[in-house]
C-alpha cells in the first residue's frame, strides 16, 4: 500500500452490483484512495469496525439490511463520514428526513468523477478542526447548519448555507451557476440561473446586516466567487 494512497484515505464501497462497484474502486484509486467492496448490507457494520475506513460510499438498496438502516446504527458508535447511494431521486427527501447521518447523498446515475469529488470534499471537510473555514471571521457549523460572522449568527437557510459553504471554502474561485446548483440541490432538480441568484443576493444581504461587507463578488460571464 501506497504512502500516497494512505494519505488520501481508504473508502469502503458498499454497492451490490459489481460492475459499478468495480468502476467506482478504479477511479477511487485513480484518485490515490484505498478501497474495500462489500456487497452484502449484513457485512458492512462488521468490515467498518475491523478496517476502520475514513468513508463509506452506501448504496440505499442492499440485500440483507439497507442503507437507511446501516446508517443510523453506524451512528450510535461511529462518526466515520457517509455518502449516501440511491437510485431513486424520490427517496433524497424521505433519507434528508430521516436524519440518518449520512453527510452528503448522491443519486445514480451519476458520474464517477463526480463521487470522487464529493468523497474528496467531504474528507477535506471533516479533516479540518470542527467549524473551521477558509476566511478568519467565518464560522460554518455543518452539524447545526449554522453559519456566524465574528460570532453573530447568519440565520441562513439550508439552501444558503450551503452556498456560501462552498464559495468561502475556496475563496478567489469561482463558480459558475451551474457547479453552484449542483451544490445547492443534490436531487438535481431542475432550477433556473435566476434562482441562484436570488440566493446570492439573499445571502449578501445577510453578510452585509452582520456586518461583513460584501464578500461575494460577480464576475460578468463566469459567475460568483468569495472575495474574504
Amino acid at each position: 500500500m501506497s504512502a500516497i494512497a494512505e494519505q488520501a484515505g481508504r473508502i469502503l464501497v458498499v454497492e451490490d452490483e459489481p460492475r459499478l462497484a468495480g468502476v467506482l474502486c478504479d477511479y477511487l484509486h485513480a484518485a490515490g484512495f484505498v478501497t474495500e467492496w462489500v456487497a452484502d448490507g449484513n457485512a458492512v457494520l462488521p468490515r467498518v469496525q475491523a478496517w476502520q475506513p475514513d468513508l463509506l460510499l452506501l448504496d440505499l438498496m442492499l440485500p440483507g439490511r439497507d442503507g437507511v438502516d446501516i446508517c443510523r446504527e453506524l451512528r450510535t458508535t461511529s462518526a466515520v463520514p457517509v455518502i449516501m447511494v440511491t437510485a431513486r431521486v424520490e427517496e433524497l427527501d424521505r433519507l434528508l428526513g430521516l436524519e440518518v447521518g449520512a453527510d452528503d447523498y448522491v443519486c445514480k446515475p451519476y458520474s464517477p468523477r463526480e463521487v470522487v469529488a464529493r468523497v474528496q470534499a467531504v474528507l477535506r471537510r471533516v479533516r479540518r478542526e470542527p467549524g473551521a473555514a477558509a476566511v478568519p471571521g467565518l464560522h460554518l457549523d455543518e452539524a447545526a447548519c449554522r453559519a456566524r460572522w465574528q460570532g453573530q449568527d447568519l440565520h441562513l437557510t439550508q439552501v444558503e448555507f450551503r452556498l456560501l459553504h462552498a464559495l468561502a471554502a475556496t475563496p478567489g474561485r469561482v463558480y459558475s451557476r451551474d457547479q453552484l446548483m449542483d451544490r445547492l440541490y443534490s436531487d438535481h432538480r431542475i432550477v433556473t440561473d435566476r434562482t441562484v441568484d436570488s440566493h446570492v443576493r439573499n445571502l449578501r444581504r445577510k453578510l452585509a446586516e452582520a456586518g461583513a461587507g460584501d464578500l461575494i463578488g460577480s464576475i460578468y460571464g463566469l459567475g460568483y466567487r468569495f472575495d474574504g
